[in-house]
């Protein structure tokens, strides 16, 4: 039996570079930034070091990122500000976000009253900007627009750019969670109207707990948790000075090796893809997974021609050979309601099977493919 992770979209392996940098931390720098003495002066360094590697990388001012604990933090902190503190009044999203963001505005519409509409995606899981511009044309309700660049369960991705220039065109503000494309595609903001942004350190070959939310200069956004002036008075409580750092460091490296590793892993989905169609007749791959300009090179969600009874022995028979990925399945029993990405817009026979997410990283192999296809061929042929 080997061990195989293909999940690296729900979290990736830590770089040893970035295990080394934040040891030296924990080691060597234990001051709290807050303290005025050296010790403290000297983490606090690190973090405004780590905040200026990440806003260049971005190219944008090192006072619109704030430190959070992740991805999750940083949507629920654009989100409840927006309403709260910069009187939106109405919120468009779609049905294929992130629960980060799906949860925290069902929470606002509850608590604020505040109008929420869900635009439309097609039959291939992607959001229809003509339908956006109808939404945000019926209203002159100050409107913020919720989309995530890479969909994470089918990777499909949103024009970033376009999007945004269409919602600034009606005065709307714009949030994007980007946890998925931030470290594996280039983005720079200075050209992007975006005004807030959603990032996770363990996405990019970081630590857990650590992330930031790129906020536009002058958006007037508020914190979201309140005891000290941390973060320029965005986000109070003692930074983590090592995971800053490891975020940083993890970045870095992305973006150093980006064209290369790109190369690489997708070389290995191709090969996935491939090797699926060859061996097992009647797959399906959900979203625009095959459409190489228009989905993420880090990931596929693959529908399987197996029953419902069978299907609920995949991811234990999976398991037991050492094989990790996620369950994409938008019904596989009575209790289990499935995915709600691919209940927004697969077949209803496509429904009853079993989809998975295979996502990859620079440390995956076509032989770990190999091994995973003879392994999915054997349980279905079974």
């Amino acid at each position: 039996m080997k061990n195989v992770y293909f999940d690296s979209a729900a979290t990736t392996q830590v770089r040893e570079e970035v295990v080394d940098a934040m040891t030296r931390v924990l080691k060597e720098n234990y001051g709290n930034p807050s303290s005025t003495h050296s010790y403290g002066r000297s983490s606090k360094s690190l973090i405004e070091q780590a905040r200026k590697t990440v806003a260049g990388i971005l190219n944008v001012k090192a006072s619109e990122i704030v430190f959070t604990s992740g991805g999750t933090e940083a949507d629920n902190l654009a989100l409840n500000s927006a309403v709260r503190d910069l009187d939106v009044k109405r919120i468009i999203t779609s049905k294929i976000e992130h629960h980060a963001v799906l949860y925290t505005v069902n929470q606002l519409q509850e608590c604020f009253d505040v109008e929420v509409e869900y635009v439309n995606v097609d039959s291939c899981g992607n959001v229809d900007l003509q339908d956006l511009e109808s939404r945000l044309q019926n209203s002159d309700k100050k409107t913020l627009v919720s989309l995530m660049h890479v969909n994470n369960e089918i990777g499909n991705m949103l024009d970033l750019k376009k999007t945004a220039e269409l919602i600034k065109s009606y005065n709307a503000l714009f949030h994007s969670d980007t946890v998925q494309s931030i470290g594996h595609f280039p983005l720079d903001l200075s050209e992007i109207p975006v005004d807030f942004t959603a990032v996770s350190a363990h996405k990019f070959h970081g630590p857990k707990g650590a992330g930031f939310a790129f906020v536009r200069r002058n958006s007037g956004l508020k914190p979201l948790i309140f005891g000290g002036e941390q973060e320029r008075g965005h986000r109070a409580g003692t930074e983590g000075v090592h995971n800053i750092v490891g975020l940083a460091e993890a970045l870095k490296l992305a973006y150093e090796n980006l064209e290369e590793e790109k190369e690489y892993i997708c070389s290995i989905k191709r090969h996935f893809i491939d090797s699926l169609k060859k061996e097992i007749p009647g797959v399906k791959f959900n979203g625009a997974c095959e459409d190489e300009e228009n989905s993420t090179y880090t990931l596929i969600n693959v529908c399987l021609p197996v029953s419902q009874e069978k299907a609920l022995m995949l991811l234990f028979q999976l398991d037991l050979k050492g094989i990790a990925c996620s369950k994409g399945s938008a019904c596989q029993s009575g209790s289990d309601q499935g995915s709600h990405v691919l209940n927004a817009f697969l077949s209803e026979d496509d429904r009853k099977k079993p989809s998975l997410r295979f996502s990859f990283s620079r440390y995956n192999t076509k032989g770990e493919v190999d091994y995973v296809v003879a392994t999915l061929k054997e349980f279905i042929n079974s």
